[in-house]
């Protein structure tokens, strides 16, 4: 396996008596996008922060890029980029003059370095690159503050829910370019709370819950471990067709749900199970998917326990851009 990129072992965050991290690892490899997963309030955006250097950490210790990393007091190494929470820059200068004062301000502007002209092609903002940032909607500030990321040539890139504030298309093209980004080499530490992004995104992947890691391995070993998919069902007969899924294997009753119940089941064990009910008389008048069976992991993995979340991330005030 390739080298590590980021390396961060027992991580933890208190602020007053509120505990944000408690002895978090992670660990992404070079050329891979490694998915950083959870709820909000789940300690996400605390842990980008620390492995930025914009916040102290109370324990652990950080690698980045192969070097100890001892945040805030060292400057962050050439190569490592990041994207955090909303966005900062000049609202009465342009995308473009905003990008050119931040390269000349972290020195990027030398020989090696990405154009600003090839980081606003490259998240789509070239058309608008000369309107005033007041003008720009929330999607386009995140595309800016990708394209100042872009600036820094990153062999290390964080990304802190990318595209929570970007439309479907806007949404596509960020996960095509942290792909590519991936495929030249680096590392990509893509933070988000969905899980149907993750899966399709990342090869491997970290999920937090209340501060604390409860899964971290690639998404092949997460599927190995999920429930079968959850479907409602409903037919004209239900107690016929409860009956039948009792004795039908790889079948499992589940909620019951208005005019109908839940079937957990595989792929292949549903169709031969709904093959079953017509053959025993039984009309299917609706089956529909209620969660992908990661999701329903997911959900089992954070929605445990009664302790109350630490703060969320967003209460901290803390207000940074592009790192």
């Amino acid at each position: 396996m390739s080298p590590a990129a980021v390396e961060a072992v027992g991580i933890s965050k208190s602020y007053g008596d509120r505990t944000a991290l408690s002895g978090v690892d992670l660990v992404a490899h070079r050329g891979q996008l490694h998915g950083l997963l959870g709820p909000n309030g789940a300690g996400k955006t605390t842990l980008l922060r620390i492995l930025l250097g914009l916040v102290r950490r109370d324990a652990g210790r950080v690698r980045l890029l192969g070097r100890p990393f001892e945040s805030p007091s060292d400057a962050v190494p050439d190569g490592v980029a990041g994207v955090v929470e909303t966005p900062a820059f000049y609202p009465y200068l342009s995308g473009r003059r905003n990008l050119a004062l931040l390269a000349r301000l972290d020195n990027t502007t030398g020989d090696g370095a990405v154009s600003i002209e090839s980081a606003l092609e490259q998240t789509g903002l070239a058309a608008d690159a000369d309107v005033a940032v007041a003008g720009y909607s929330a999607g386009m500030r995140q595309r800016l503050a990708l394209s100042a990321a872009l600036l820094r040539s990153p062999q290390l890139l964080f990304l802190d829910e990318p595209t929570s504030a970007l439309d479907p298309r806007g949404a596509r093209d960020v996960r095509t370019l942290a792909r590519r980004i991936a495929e030249s080499g680096a590392s990509v530490v893509f933070s988000s709370h969905d899980m149907a992004e993750v899966e399709e995104l990342c090869a491997t992947v970290t999920i937090l819950d209340r501060g604390r890691v409860v899964f971290s391995g690639t998404v092949d070993e997460l599927r190995s471990r999920a429930p079968a998919a959850a479907h409602a069902l409903r037919t004209n007969d239900d107690a016929t067709a409860r009956a039948l899924a009792m004795r039908w294997p790889g079948v499992h009753i589940g909620r019951p749900i208005d005019a109908g119940f839940e079937v957990l089941a595989d792929v292949h064990a549903l169709d031969a199970y709904v093959v079953a009910l017509g053959r025993a008389g039984v009309a299917v008048r609706s089956l529909e998917r209620r969660a992908r069976s990661l999701e329903s992991l997911f959900l089992d993995l954070t929605d445990h326990g009664t302790e109350p979340r630490p703060a969320d991330d967003a209460s901290v005030d803390l207000d940074w851009g592009a790192a």
